[in-house]
């Protein structure tokens, strides 16, 4: 089994990385922050002109015509570059309203975030409810979509990348568009996408932290000389290569329809959520106390990632999960491994 990319898939990467590059470069994430803008327009007018959001849509609907595994290779790279768009919350959301009006008018530019909620008695914190038209929430009963007739007000949040907002619990129901077993296959993609951003993260930190490493002299050697930075950086290095394994084996899962794959998503969620906090602390740690200010952008990508490690689902949420997916297998006389 070859588990690098393949070719198109490395060119796709290319692709998404030269235009967030471009478009998402640092600078023009701070330019978009002092707006006070919901989300960058011109970058979301591009990704939507290059097709990000219909990949996974056959090319006889106007797609691209791939799977899961390439949607993750451009979440990927929005993590990377924290870039200020709703990108897999407009994806995930296109999948779970498809074949139905909401799916049409996302398509021809309605905004729409997604949340799971786990206790329906309870507001949820759902990233860029603010500048969103419709709200596609899942939850064990289901998949329901609200129509966000009424703004949501814009929370002050660590992360200022993204706007968020709170999504009451007696928010009028507009439709539904699935049951429990649509509502675990929103579960199970928003934790893959969610962890893919973080992996996109903390790669894009590590590279960071090293490159800081040859570059800082202290006691006339570079600080990555130091067996203490080394380790750091090694660990690092372990922890991110470790979050891509799991991030593309649940983004196969799901696009394989395998039978695993609600083990695969929280498994991915649970390592990215863990591994993405070690490698934030990490990063700061090599990088000293630049790392902690204002005008390093280091603080951009360790708030950003303090945010995916709660959406659809924190650690225990998953662990809990991955808890009873493991018993009923058991029970059923399946093989977990």
């Amino acid at each position: 089994m070859d588990f690098e990319l393949s070719d198109d898939q490395v060119a796709l990467r290319e692709a998404a990385q030269a235009l967030l590059d471009d478009l998402a470069a640092p600078a023009r994430v701070r330019a978009h922050l002092a707006t006070g803008a919901l989300h960058d327009e011109k970058l979301w007018a591009a990704i939507t002109d290059q097709g990000w959001l219909v990949v996974e849509q056959p090319e006889s609907e106007g797609g691209l015509g791939l799977t899961f595994v390439e949607a993750m290779v451009l979440a990927e790279q929005v993590g990377r570059h924290v870039a200020p768009v709703p990108f897999h919350q407009v994806l995930l959301a296109l999948r779970a309203t498809r074949g139905t009006p909401w799916a049409s008018r996302i398509q021809e530019g309605a905004l729409a975030c997604v949340a799971w909620r786990d206790r329906p008695d309870q507001p949820v914190l759902v990233p860029y409810a603010p500048a969103a038209d419709l709200a596609v929430v899942a939850s064990a009963d289901g998949v329901v979509v609200h129509e966000l007739a009424a703004e949501v007000v814009a929370e002050p949040a660590m992360d200022r990348t993204r706007c968020v907002g709170w999504l009451a619990p007696d928010l009028p129901v507009a439709g539904e568009v699935g049951g429990p077993g649509e509502a675990a296959e929103l579960l199970d993609r928003g934790a893959t996408a969610t962890a893919a951003e973080t992996l996109g993260a903390s790669d894009r930190v590590l590279a960071m932290a090293v490159e800081h490493a040859k570059d800082r002299v202290q006691f006339g050697k570079p600080i990555g000389s130091f067996q203490a930075v080394k380790h750091r950086c090694a660990d690092m290095l372990v922890d991110v290569e470790g979050m891509r394994s799991t991030v593309y084996h649940a983004a196969w899962s799901l696009g394989a329809d395998d039978a695993g794959a609600s083990v695969a998503a929280s498994t991915a969620k649970v390592w990215c959520a863990d591994a993405g906090r070690r490698v934030m602390a990490s990063g700061l740690q090599v990088h000293g106390g630049i790392g902690f200010t204002w005008e390093h952008d280091l603080h951009l990508f360790l708030k950003r990632a303090q945010l995916d490690q709660v959406t659809f689902g924190d650690a225990p949420f998953h662990r809990d999960r991955l808890a009873d997916l493991l018993r009923t297998s058991l029970l059923a006389g399946e093989p977990i491994v």
